[in-house]
């Protein structure tokens, strides 16, 4: 008897091949100012923006993890690539993006991948949060054709004295109003008719305000290109080298943090929209390394899954795989057929872009629900973004995880204590929960305010967990008890 072996692989038909080929078109249409506008607000050639965008869809993209969510550059790293370029070089970026990769590739054959899902949602989204703000204060710079601070502090600060200048300069009025009316299109865009929104609101805003620029002949600085080969520049041996400086490999670890972190985060929400195959974490962190290995020999900006383009891809339709390869495929061509294109795009309409992505970082309306029910989360969170903003990336998500871990450390540390006092015979204290460091004061307080001079039957039977400091405390205050004479009963 012959038995077939069962195909595990979903089957692609027609229909499945047309879904996937309309949804590529409006990934690719969603991605392009994308790609190309965190490539300049991240400091380096507006083509290693799309490099990154072909390489998520044409090597993550037939990679297995997550069958529907795209990658490509994001507004999430875009501060942290801009730190790293001015500080150390664009030529060392290549090897940072290299070594991310492969931190990833270890993290996912180690099975490591699920472990990011145990990040705090409140660090996760306070890091955003953060992004947000130093990007849209960035960003608002870039609107008016000013140079911006280096600082995040710098920035929120220098804002009033910003916009004084613009209504001063008539070529900053012009970057400005161009700016506002792109932001004020890309609000608006999701009220308009099902029809008209068939085209992704990012595209339809650049678009206009390109078709203004032009027809008005607006002074606004416009995007610089150099051609797609001059603008790949491959890591060499003394940028790998390189990575042995610590400053190198901090950054080499936030961004393997903080780009893991984000597709993992997406993953998860993708999967919430649609009914396909769930993600394989493991995999997923794996094809997200393969990714940026594959843009860091490149010398392009890192690459994480974007939950915009995702969320794009699932609502067009796609079915499997295909609609994130063929996106890939329509930025190479373009890429390589129409880069003098990219010449036409004014810059204060993709900072507007990005000012307006900065803002749906922020999580406002998760922040008033967890105001309502857990506030400590919220602390967390404003903790984490306000690190982010005042000292830098990387710090201000340690201090976060380090505030995580301590508040849940707090919270698993619940001990009980009960005195039960019959007026004769010892005093019964009974604890129970977790006896912690962290409650040590309090079980101290307790005992200590005890009447004096009447034996005490302790009893530990309840703890879950005593760990050493409160062990030791309480056969200190053991000690003392019994040199006033008066012998403490120890049960359990």
């Amino acid at each position: 008897m012959n038995l077939k072996k069962p195909n595990l692989m979903k089957t692609m038909n027609a229909a499945d091949v047309r879904r996937d080929f309309a949804a590529s078109w409006v990934v690719f249409l969603v991605a392009l100012p994308l790609c190309v506008g965190i490539a300049v607000a991240s400091g380096v050639p507006a083509e290693l923006g799309l490099v990154t965008g072909i390489v998520g869809g044409l090597v993550a993209g037939v990679l297995p993890g997550s069958s529907l969510q795209v990658s490509g550059p994001a507004a999430g790293l875009t501060v942290l690539v801009f730190e790293a370029v001015h500080e150390h070089g664009l030529s060392a970026l290549g090897a940072m993006v290299l070594a991310t990769g492969l931190c990833q590739l270890l993290l996912g054959t180690l099975g490591w991948g699920r472990w990011f899902r145990a990040i705090s949602v409140s660090v996760v989204e306070g890091m955003l949060t953060g992004i947000g703000l130093v990007l849209i204060a960035g960003q608002l710079y870039s609107v008016t054709g000013a140079a911006a601070p280096d600082s995040g502090p710098a920035k929120i600060a220098g804002l009033p004295g910003m916009l004084a200048d613009a209504v001063t300069s008539a070529e900053a009025r012009a970057s400005l109003l161009l700016g506002a009316g792109t932001i004020a299109v890309l609000v608006l865009w999701p009220r308009l008719p099902a029809r008209v929104r068939a085209l992704p609101g990012p595209l339809a805003a650049v678009a206009l305000a390109t078709a203004v620029a032009l027809l008005f002949g607006l002074p606004v600085a416009e995007v610089r290109v150099s051609g797609l080969l001059a603008a790949v520049q491959p890591p060499g041996l003394v940028d790998v080298g390189r990575l042995l400086d610590p400053g190198l490999l901090g950054t080499v670890l936030a961004f393997t943090l903080i780009a893991s972190a984000e597709s993992l985060f997406s993953a998860a929400a993708v999967d919430r929209l649609h009914n396909g195959p769930r993600t394989h974490y493991n995999r997923e962190l794996m094809a997200q390394g393969a990714g940026n290995t594959v843009c860091g020999l490149l010398g392009a900006l890192p690459m994480t899954a974007v939950i915009v383009r995702s969320s794009a891809n699932v609502q067009a339709g796609a079915r499997t795989r295909l609609s994130r390869v063929l996106h890939g495929v329509w930025l190479l061509l373009f890429a390589v057929l129409l880069p003098q294109a990219l010449t036409l795009i004014p810059l204060p309409a993709l900072a507007a872009v990005l000012v307006h992505a900065g803002f749906k970082l922020i999580p406002a309306r998760q922040m008033v629900e967890l105001w309502r029910e857990r506030r400590g989360e919220v602390l967390i969170l404003v903790v984490t973004a306000v690190s982010i903003v005042l000292v830098s990336m990387f710090e201000g998500v340690l201090i976060g995880l380090v505030l995580a871990v301590v508040k849940a450390a707090w919270e698993a540390s619940q001990v009980r204590l009960d005195v039960t006092d019959t007026g004769t015979g010892p005093i019964h204290v009974h604890l129970s929960g977790n006896a912690t460091f962290l409650r040590l004061p309090k079980i101290l307080d307790s005992l200590e305010a005890l009447p004096p001079g009447r034996p005490v039957a302790l009893d530990l039977s309840g703890l879950h967990h005593l760990d050493h400091a409160c062990r030791t405390a309480l056969e200190s205050w053991s000690a003392r008890y019994r040199a006033e004479g008066v012998e403490p009963v120890t049960i359990g």
